[in-house]
């Protein structure tokens, strides 16, 4: 008969690999070892429930999926595999995060890319950045506004839809996907040129959008930003 560790004293989690303390976790179904792992991971998955956004859906029930994405990658993790937990477990929670945001879109009959994530890569020649710093001008340079523009990305995430025209929205999915500008014109049966010049309006239309975020965050009025 296996052995059972039921109390806390027996493992100091702390000094073990997160690998070690998910193979006691399955093992001997030892409780304290799953609720050390949830512990250790529930900032990493407020963190990446917070780069999605879902009509209808409250910023909680998307944790929650993320939290589901991680018990199940405690339970699936094959410790005989090359793969880091922490490798695995990213990929469990941003799977359960889609799949139950592809979910319930399809429920509500709406478009199943009609979300989208500013912490998403964004891949260029010279380096690779994430959306959000890529629209970050040079006008956001106060820590303090960095950090409010983090906290508004839920704002951000819910009008991104209602500033941009349907050819700019799917230029910017395409942008954001890696295509390049030859494919999403073979897409679109634009142009080109055409699609740099939307690429640009998402742009200018994203930067303008976030500054008028920090202008009205810090108190600055309408008529404050003509002068």
């Amino acid at each position: 008969m296996k052995m059972i560790h039921t109390r806390k004293s027996d493992y100091n989690f702390k000094e073990m690999t997160d690998e070690q303390v998910v193979v006691i976790a399955q093992e001997e179904q030892n409780e304290f070892a799953i609720d050390y792992i949830v512990n250790k991971y529930k900032n990493f998955v407020r963190a990446k429930a917070r780069s999605y956004f879902l009509v209808g859906a409250d910023r909680e029930d998307i944790i929650q999926e993320g939290m589901i994405g991680l018990y199940k990658a405690t339970r699936d993790f094959k410790h005989d595999k090359l793969a880091s937990f922490r490798a695995f477990a990213e990929l469990c929670i941003t799977r359960q995060i889609i799949t139950a945001i592809k979910s319930a879109t399809r429920q509500k009959h709406a478009p199943l890319n009609s979300y989208i994530s500013l912490n998403k890569p964004v891949y260029t020649e010279e380096s690779e950045r994430t959306l959000i710093e890529m629209l970050s001008s040079a006008k956001v340079t106060n820590p303090e506004e960095l950090i409010i523009s983090q906290e508004e990305l839920d704002d951000i995430e819910r009008n991104i839809g209602h500033i941009l025209s349907d050819l700019e929205w799917e230029v910017l999915e395409g942008y954001l996907d890696g295509r390049s500008y030859q494919e999403m014109a073979k897409v679109t049966e634009r142009s080109v040129k055409s699609i740099d010049n939307a690429l640009q309006r998402v742009k200018r239309k994203l930067e303008k959008y976030l500054e008028h975020r920090v202008l009205d965050s810090v108190g600055v009025s309408q008529e404050g930003r003509q002068q």
